[in-house]
């Protein structure tokens, strides 16, 4: 794959600069670069959704698979099994069809040299997915991706985190030669992120993946596209994420270095040039060398190089408006299902403690999402009570970000009758929502744009009990830091959902809810711990049975 003299631009905003790279037919690349440097933008642009102002992009001849960032499974494909999704990633039976009638037409025509192309085209493709091995392959992707369970399940059944999984199953198992994955590990527990992660390792095709999953960048990637947002370039960097990340900060230490000497260089011949315009008339050497000396300095200023800028940080602040009583939450006997389905929960019982910061983990579909929505009211137990204290207030962060109406604006999604719009906008601008950025109906707006806007929603409501799900999901690492950082300074109550335990040791948990895997037809037999790193590694890493 390569890209030439690749340039793009927005509403006269530039986004790529005469860029050009070069990538080997089993290269796995990470695109990395700042929110707004043009990551996904690129991703479109390699599918065909958006049009280069200038360059030219070759792309090898080979099939394409795309993972984008936000799964969306057609209403149309709501009854279709778990089994039949992934199995349409290798779409045998049709292109055998297709190949049939290829074959009648030239008994009619033998002599058509265009059906001819055709077939041979059709029979190629048919042989690039490997049909001796299909039902083996797809059953290997399955089993290690823990979706065993779910293969006859419909899809409309699912999580969100199931139907994540299940989309990237169908997409490693279409077997194309090039693999482009948007934020591939949302949603993903740790077992299958590993599998995941060795996989594409050793995968024979190419894989180009926007990741801000750090420890999963190093383990799969072996070259690193970075997209400068101030110079509108692109780099090519040898070596996984933090490979790039020394290289980088070498680069910038360098570039500072060779800046400062050219700022300093710079004051010299202005102070050179000024003395010299003060001058008397008479002193014509003086004056002579100036003129020299500007011509030089002219030079030098257009020769001086642009330090990275420093964007702006998100700006969090958590606090609750009141406090809730010792007890804010407390489960009595709970117990659910879903229709048609296995019970899930029976007769679980916890309460928290005021202050506390309670985790839940457990293997996606296990019911995590599901306890979240039983807690906020979402669902509703068939059985026993969820019982909240008289000054509890209740605010929710969705994983799949439900709780925005995509259909209004940024402004709209926020407003707060506890505050003003003019409090609201400058509320969002911590939120890296400016000017006109606020009255944007959210539908338009890119994932990470979308978890901005929730995560402001949600902190502005003050609430003194708070519950995540997923909240790390399309964060980049440092507003990951920062939002660690502000819940563990939270007096308030946060009973939390994540995969991503950098983020959970951030947060100062005190303990535990484990849902464990159980039979089929058996509800689930919760267990609760005292938080401890060593636990936290043992569940992520090991993925055992804690029971």
């Amino acid at each position: 794959m390569k890209g030439e003299h690749l340039s793009l631009a927005f509403g006269g905003q530039k986004l790529y600069d005469d860029c050009s790279f070069n990538f080997e037919a089993t290269d796995k690349v990470g695109i990395v670069g700042v929110n707004g440097a043009g990551k996904s933008t690129l991703i479109k642009v390699l599918l065909g959704f958006e049009q280069l102002d200038e360059g030219e992009i070759t792309l090898p001849s080979m099939r394409v698979a795309y993972l984008p960032q936000e799964i969306r499974v057609d209403s149309n494909q709501d009854n279709v099994t778990v089994w039949d999704y992934i199995a349409d990633g290798r779409p045998v039976d049709s292109l055998q069809g297709q190949l049939n009638e290829e074959y009648e037409k030239l008994a009619k025509y033998p002599e058509s040299q265009a059906i001819l192309e055709r077939i041979n085209r059709l029979q190629d493709l048919i042989d690039s997915y490997d049909i001796a091995n299909f039902d083996y392959e797809l059953m290997k992707i399955v089993e290690r991706m823990g979706l065993a369970d779910l293969i006859d399940a419909p899809m409309k059944q699912l999580s969100g985190g199931q139907k994540s999984k299940v989309a990237f199953a169908k997409v490693l198992f279409e077997n194309a030669g090039l693999l482009m994955l948007d934020e591939p590990t949302n949603h993903l527990d740790a077992s299958t992120k590993e599998f995941v992660a060795n996989y594409l390792r050793n995968y024979k095709g190419m894989v180009l993946v926007i990741s801000h999953d750090v420890p999963f960048l190093d383990t799969v990637t072996n070259k690193t596209l970075f997209l400068n947002k101030t110079t509108h370039k692109m780099h090519t960097y040898h070596g996984n994420y933090t490979a790039f990340r020394r290289q980088y900060a070498a680069e910038m230490a360098e570039q500072d270095k060779r800046v400062t000497e050219q700022e300093r260089e710079i004051r010299r011949l202005r102070e050179f040039v000024e003395r010299a315009r003060n001058a008397k008339r008479s002193n014509t050497a003086l004056i002579k060398q100036g003129h020299v000396r500007e011509k030089v300095l002219d030079k030098r200023l257009a020769e001086l190089e642009t330090r990275e800028q420093e964007y702006k940080k998100v700006e969090i602040s958590v606090s609750p408006s009141k406090q809730s009583g010792k007890t804010p939450l407390e489960l009595q006997n709970v117990s659910f299902s879903y229709p048609g389905a296995d019970p899930m929960y029976d007769k679980l019982s916890f309460q928290l403690t005021r202050g506390e910061k309670f985790l839940i983990v457990g293997e996606n579909g296990i019911g995590k999402s599901t306890l979240l929505k039983l807690i906020v009211g979402q669902l509703y137990p068939h059985e026993g009570s969820i019982i909240f204290s008289q000054n509890t207030t209740l605010a929710y962060y969705a994983q799949e970000l439900e709780i925005l109406d995509v259909h209004r604006t940024v402004l709209e999604n926020v407003r707060n009758y506890d505050f003003t719009d003019t409090d609201m906008r400058g509320i969002l601008s911590n939120f890296l929502f400016t000017g006109d950025d606020v009255n944007k109906p959210v539908s338009v707006l890119s994932p990470g744009e979308k978890a901005r806007v929730a995560l402001c929603k949600i902190l502005s409501e003050r609430a003194n009990l708070i519950v995540l799900d997923e909240p790390t999901n399309h964060f980049d690492p440092e507003t990951q830091k920062i939002i660690g950082e502000n819940f563990r300074d939270y007096d308030g109550t946060l009973i939390m959902v994540s995969h991503s335990p950098s983020f959970v040791e951030q947060i100062g948990i005190t303990r535990m809810l484990i849902l464990p895997s159980h039979e089929p037809g058996k509800p689930l037999v919760p267990v609760i711990k005292n938080y401890s790193r060593e636990l936290l590694e043992y569940y992520y890493y090991l993925n055992s049975d804690l029971v």
